[in-house]
């Protein structure tokens, strides 16, 4: 019985486009068409409408960042793994102690995916500094929602600064679950952006318990601005795809790794 590669979506390749962009700061449409199944007209559609929305700059055969970011912007992170992010996501959930309990939540597309996926609990309080992580707790009327203020950052939704520092000062978390741009036992935990990073650290300072929830392509890498040692973090949650010598790597730090199977679609 033969077997079909399946044909990659449009938010996955627009997805993997970015991210192509922001490792190697350049893309050729021959190399990539192959790779996701499809027509070499089909991928410069695609990067036309990246280029649309000033997320990258077309040149002959292929593109290349618009700016100097290498920061992918939410909305094209949710089209990464799915499979995977789902399966930390409820492995995170199985984490929750019953009874009271204050969660924070920093922005990431994990940790999206998690505020969507928690349960209505009346005696849950949720944290956050996520703009569109708080639109989605909002349509929980149960849960109570502490929004933390301060000063956008349109690359992430996340607002950050002394405002939300100084409100976080007065809070008390039971569980932080962070979303991370990198984690290496090494470098720590680390974001593309300082003030992100100063802002999320405080978050993580007021918390008992913290949990990074990161798909496989975060543990081993580093990016700019340090959240926090690698001592900060209880427990990483990834997915089999996860560097086996990252995660020994963690492990040896003493924090705990927890590895999910990702399950397709299709098996559910």
């Amino acid at each position: 019985m033969s077997t079909r590669k399946r044909r990659t979506t449009r938010a996955e390749r627009l997805s993997e486009l970015l991210r192509v962009l922001a490792d190697t700061g350049s893309l050729q449409v021959g190399e990539l068409s192959a790779r996701l199944g499809v027509s070499a007209a089909t991928l410069r559609r695609d990067l036309a409408k990246l280029e649309e929305q000033r997320l990258l700059t077309r040149t002959h055969g292929g593109a290349r960042p618009r700016g100097r970011t290498s920061e992918v912007p939410p909305p094209y992170r949710e089209g990464r793994s799915p499979e995977a992010k789902r399966a930390i996501v409820q492995a995170a959930i199985r984490t929750l102690p019953t009874g009271p309990h204050v969660i924070a939540l920093t922005g990431g597309s994990t940790t999206s995916e998690l505020a969507r996926e928690l349960p209505g609990r009346a005696d849950l309080t949720v944290v956050t500094n996520a703009l569109n992580i708080a639109m989605d707790l909002a349509l929980h009327p149960r849960l109570k929602l502490v929004v933390v203020g301060g000063v956008a950052r349109p690359q992430s939704y996340e607002l950050v600064g002394p405002w939300a520092e100084h409100v976080l000062a007065s809070i008390s978390v039971g569980t932080a679950f962070v979303g991370v741009d990198g984690i290496d036992a090494a470098a720590g935990i680390t974001t593309h952006d300082e003030n992100e990073a100063r802002t999320n650290r405080a978050m993580l300072g007021r918390a008992r318990r913290v949990v990074v929830l990161a798909d496989g392509s975060k543990l081993g890498r580093t990016t700019l601005a340090r959240m926090g040692d690698i001592q900060d973090v209880h427990e990483v949650i990834t997915d089999a795809s996860a560097d086996t010598g990252a995660i020994a790597a963690i492990r040896r730090a003493g924090v705990r790794v927890t590895v999910v199977e990702a399950v397709p679609a299709k098996e559910r």
